[in-house]
């Protein structure tokens, strides 16, 4: 079974029971103000692999990601930022309605996890469509003297009222501090700690409440809809590590308070991107988009490869040097594929299968996946027909579309499909003599033959 880094319980542990045919998780999901960049991406790319490992197990996973389309603001790094909302500010910018800015870039949002074989959850909620769940999270959270409301219509979190404050992220109530950037203690606040659950206002996406018209604070917004779309048991919970704290922090206070224990078992953190050595960030003016990758000519799914070749928990740092080496073994896997299948199918090697499932099993091993892949790949021990079965089989994980040359790329004459393999082994063997002679047949035959670090390509 799968086993991940939990980052509450700093350790990697199975993710489900053994036996298990069940899973819910919850996805952090896009604010919708802007463009995703590629470093947004990878988070969602760690969810989708989770999802495709645990269903090869024949588990059914159900999967909510969210909508952010209110209550992020510009400035969320400090514990209770003040500021304006990210989606009202940037629609001003362009001179649209928050929810057509919103509903544009989800779109596109929408689009882009597509061209990444990123599958779509079962529940996708809009923060702004699902205030009344909040309203009576928020309700609920006062009843049992875990927030209460001020004189001006603001809700706080009681930060002192949930002592395991910090088990996600390693800040303890007693070790914070204000934030640089609040000039003073907020006074309505009993603790400097406490974030807002409902802020009070009178503009553009605002609803009304029991404290008065007013707009959600973000962290409640994941807490409401999680158990909303998933219940009151999670089993795993993704993100990107820059949402540890405050968001995740914040999130599981305001769960576990409401429900009276732990809701969500497993916190799965994904790290940073980095692209050409730079945090990718329109602060940096280093974005990268995925459209930018299709404006190079390269395939889309040359990010997710590239990706791949990283641990999930480890800072990558992504160059135009990598996704265009990342295209080039996608196009070159695609065409062995369409070349095998001009071979009979033959049965699985079993063995090699299974240590690439056992490397995704393992903490999402993809760096070693990729290289059992490589190897069994260059093995023409290996009946075409069996690499063939192998690698549709772990397409299912990999998501790299590896079947769609086949049809597509010219049919090998008869006999052809058995010489490659024959040249394959000979250049295995150093036999390079051999290697020439099968060359010069397969011309013969049609098919011209070039020799690159990586194997023989064919056309």
């Amino acid at each position: 079974m799968l086993r991940l880094y939990d980052t509450r319980n700093r350790r990697v542990e199975p993710v489900l029971a053994e036996g298990a045919r069940s899973m819910r998780m919850y996805t952090c999901g896009p604010t919708v103000y802007r463009h995703a960049h590629l470093g947004n991406l990878r988070s969602y790319l760690l969810s989708d692999l989770i999802r495709r490992v645990c269903e090869r197990r024949g588990v059914r996973v159900a999967v909510c990601r969210n909508v952010t389309d209110v209550g992020h603001l510009v400035d969320d790094s400090e514990i209770d930022p003040t500021g304006e909302d990210k989606v009202l500010a940037r629609a001003r910018a362009e001179g649209r309605s928050a929810l057509e800015l919103a509903r544009s870039y989800e779109e596109a949002f929408l689009a882009d996890t597509l061209a990444l074989n990123i599958r779509p959850p079962e529940h996708s909620p809009r923060a702004s469509e699902t205030i009344e769940p909040m309203i009576e999270l928020i309700a609920k959270l006062v009843e049992k003297g875990h927030a209460y409301a001020t004189p001006d219509g603001s809700v706080f979190f009681d930060a002192a009222s949930f002592p395991s404050y910090g088990e996600v992220s390693g800040n303890r109530l007693d070790r914070l501090r204000p934030g640089h950037r609040v000039a003073g203690v907020d006074e309505r606040k009993r603790f400097h700690a406490d974030w807002a659950l409902w802020k009070p206002a009178d503009r553009e996406l605002t609803w009304e409440s029991p404290w008065g018209r007013g707009f959600p604070g973000w962290h409640v917004e994941c807490s409401a809809m999680s158990l909303r779309f998933l219940g009151e048991r999670v089993d795993v919970h993704t993100g990107g590590i820059d949402l540890r704290f405050p968001h995740h922090e914040d999130e599981r206070a305001q769960s576990d308070a409401a429900v009276g224990r732990e809701v969500v078992a497993h916190w799965i953190h994904g790290e940073h991107l980095l692209f050409e050595g730079r945090k990718m960030a329109k602060s940096t003016g280093n974005v990268v988009l995925l459209s930018d990758v299709a404006e190079a000519g390269l395939d889309p799914l040359a990010v997710r490869l590239a990706m791949l070749e990283h641990p999930y928990r480890r800072q990558m740092n992504l160059t135009w040097d990598t996704l265009r080496a990342a295209d080039r073994t996608l196009r070159r896997w695609r065409s062995r594929v369409a070349g095998w299948s001009e071979s009979p199918s033959r049965p699985m090697p079993a063995e090699r299968v299974a240590a690439v499932e056992a490397a995704f099993d393992d903490d999402l091993d993809t760096p070693l996946a990729l290289r059992l892949l490589r190897e069994l790949e260059r093995d023409a021990s290996i009946a075409p027909g069996s690499r063939l079965e192998a690698f549709l089989h772990l397409d299912r994980i990999l998501a790299l579309d590896l079947a769609s040359e086949i049809g597509r790329t010219p049919s090998l004459p008869p006999g052809a499909a058995e010489l490659l393999d024959r040249r394959e082994r000979a250049r295995e063997a150093g036999d390079w003599a051999a290697s020439d002679r099968l060359r010069d047949e397969l011309a013969a035959l049609g098919v011209r033959v070039a020799d690159a670090p990586e194997g023989q390509i064919w056309s």
